[in-house]
């Protein structure tokens, strides 16, 4: 028999345990794949009107998820290794020499590897159109996109992950030169240390995330915390939260489970005794593994979270810096009246003013036309000024920075604000974001430079590109400002960013997933011993399956539970700092999170029951 044959032999053998693996690796290929083609893509470069902001952004996520792919490529081999070394131990026990050994780890590797790349550069090519032109979609650009073929995209993925899968090969080749034979036999009998678990250090645990946490949600205008650090605030978070999820997972759930096994009535219950025996080992054994899962994930729901929260609210937030469709300083323009729900035209005087000890140049307009705009706007304003009052509009204000202003000199008259409005008034890129109201007579009496300008609104108006680039194009204007203009690149630049986030946290999550499948199957070999003997003194399939899903349960749930709970209170501080309503968007994101991580735990449950049931009779 060749060395390719005993290769060749082997993989079939192990197929069912190297398919997470292929699995993982064949999807991060094709996400990577379309990563690149689309960096290749003209066409929708050329389309999009932010090109060089997105190509840029497609080279850092590209480097990004080569980074944590070659990660998890190299992190999973190595339990490969670790399953195979009595594998490797028996050949060499028989005579085989060393370097065939590792030679034929090396092939075995190598064509894992390249199979995955051939079969990942295949359905990456097929389904780049369907992921090109969902990206087009979710970016607002319409036009059909036609069917290319990328020799640069295929020629850059591959000499990539041949690379890692080269990288990976040489480690399986070097195992067996870099232990003793007596410890490849005994590989799958070393777990991680087992530290004991104290009280000390489980309060220190939940101390560390409740500080962390309370420092996330600290109001950054009015808090201490945030004077004394200044930028470094978030790395201490983040110190604090990391620590304490692995002090969490080292020492609290594990203080817990031994406060638990000493509930005699319910630990000698069924095979509640070996449940909780076997996730004290589990969840020590596992801490490192369980903290970085948790991080990552809370990584991926503030980010994703982020992302769709931004792309859910791109029409609001346009609306609420562009109360207009369209405004313009100068005359009226010809155009199709039918399309115009709403124009107005009206004056405005810019001037120079004291606030405090700053002098500021604002816009200037007067009481009836600031009535006229904010009754369009459905504002629901009655108030009338006397001749010494004032109106501040600050679409930007904010009580937690802004100044409280309650007095303004203008031209030598002190004038008294009466009322701050927080909302746009006026399209911001035309107008600015601040201006004032002064009474009709005072507004008269004004000595400044007077202005006219038009403000149009109309149905539909995302739909309005081509009378947005009409208005735009014209000579008479200046000042312009489109909010069909500025959806169409919040759409772009968000859609880009709900694209590349989304497939992101995807590769990530199939890695995390595919990472805690490893690690228990890598453990299954003692349970199945274990459960071998319970089966012979006559413990039911249905009791052990059970006992199965509780500690496969604990060991996806605890990581989740955790990393939403990071992602909750990271998602909350930013809502809090941008004043946004991110509840909706953040539990869809969620959710679909959740339920693609209980596919992974329903996966690895059916895998554990089918390893340890292969011995008991009766089969699963």
């Amino acid at each position: 028999m060749t060395l390719a044959d005993i290769a060749r032999k082997n993989m079939k053998r192990n197929v069912k345990s190297y398919s997470l693996y292929i699995g993982s690796s064949i999807f991060s290929i094709i996400v990577y794949f379309t990563f690149v083609t689309l960096r290749y893509n003209d066409e929708i470069l050329a389309a999009s009107e932010q090109s060089r902001q997105l190509s840029s952004l497609i080279t850092a996520s590209a480097f990004i998820l080569m980074v944590f792919v070659a990660i998890f490529i190299l992190y999973s081999n190595s339990f490969f290794i670790k399953k195979r070394k009595k594998e490797m131990a028996l050949y060499a026990l028989v005579g085989i020499r060393k370097k065939t050994i590792g030679w034929m780890l090396f092939l075995e590797n190598m064509t894992i590897g390249i199979l995955s790349l051939v079969i990942g550069v295949g359905l990456g090519f097929v389904l780049s159109q369907f992921f090109l032109s969902l990206l087009m979609a979710l970016m607002g650009l319409d036009f059909t996109l036609s069917f290319s073929f990328s020799f640069e995209a295929v020629l850059h993925t591959v000499l990539v992950f041949f690379v890692l899968f080269l990288v990976t090969s040489f480690q399986g080749y070097r195992v067996i030169y870099r232990f003793a034979l007596i410890d490849l036999f005994h590989a799958e009998k070393k777990g991680e240390a087992l530290p004991r678990a104290r009280l000390l250090s489980s309060i220190m645990g939940i101390l560390l995330l409740t500080t962390g946490y309370w420092m996330a949600l600290q109001d950054l205008a009015t808090s201490i915390v945030w004077r004394q650090l200044g930028i470094a605030t978030p790395l201490v978070i983040i110190g604090l939260t990391v620590l304490g999820s692995y002090l969490l997972f080292r020492s609290v759930l594990v203080y817990l489970l031994h406060v638990i096994k000493r509930q005699i009535r319910w630990t000698w219950s069924g095979l509640n005794l070996l449940t909780v025996s076997q996730l004290l080992y589990r969840i020590k054994g596992n801490a490192l593994t369980l903290t970085i899962i948790a991080t990552l994930s809370a990584t991926i729901l503030t980010a994703g979270g982020a992302v769709f929260s931004t792309y859910y609210n791109v029409e609001k937030d346009v609306e609420r810096y562009s109360p207009f469709t369209f405004m313009w300083e100068g005359p009226t323009q010809e155009m199709d009246r039918e399309q115009v729900e709403y124009e107005t035209s009206f004056e405005s005087k810019s001037a120079r003013v004291m606030l405090g000890d700053r002098e500021m140049e604002y816009a200037v307009i007067s009481e009836s036309t600031f009535l006229t705009l904010a009754h369009q706007l459905e504002w629901g304003v009655t108030e009338e000024l006397a001749d010494d009052q004032m109106i501040i509009i600050d679409a930007f204000y904010d009580e937690r920075w802004s100044a409280n202003v309650e007095t303004v000199q203008l031209q030598e008259n002190d004038y008294d604000v009466t009322s701050m409005y927080a909302d746009a008034l006026f399209n911001i890129r035309t107008m600015g974001g601040t201006s004032l109201v002064l009474s009709d007579a005072q507004y008269d009496a004004l000595e400044a430079e007077e202005k006219s300008y038009q403000a149009i609104q109309v149905d539909d108006y995302q739909n309005k590109v081509e009378l947005s680039q009409e208005l735009a194009s014209s000579s008479e204007i200046n000042q312009f400002s489109s909010a069909v203009q500025d959806y169409r690149d919040s759409m772009e630049s968000s859609g880009f960013m709900m694209f590349v986030g989304s497939f992101l946290g995807l590769v990530f999550l199939a890695a995390m997933g595919s990472i805690i499948y490893f690690k228990l199957m890598t453990e299954v070999e003692e349970d199945k011993k274990a459960f071998t003997i319970l089966h012979k003194v006559g413990v039911s399939k249905r009791d052990m399956k059970r006992s199965i899903r509780h500690q496969v349960g604990m060991v996806f749930v605890a990581p989740l539970l955790l990393g939403l709970l990071h992602g909750s209170i990271a998602l909350t501080a930013f809502s809090q700092l941008l004043d946004l309503q991110l509840f909706v968007p953040v539990l869809l994101w969620m959710l679909a999170y959740t339920l693609i991580y209980i596919g992974y735990y329903v996966v690895t449950v059916q895998s554990v029951k089918k390893t340890i049931f292969t011995n008991v009779k009766g089969g699963a």
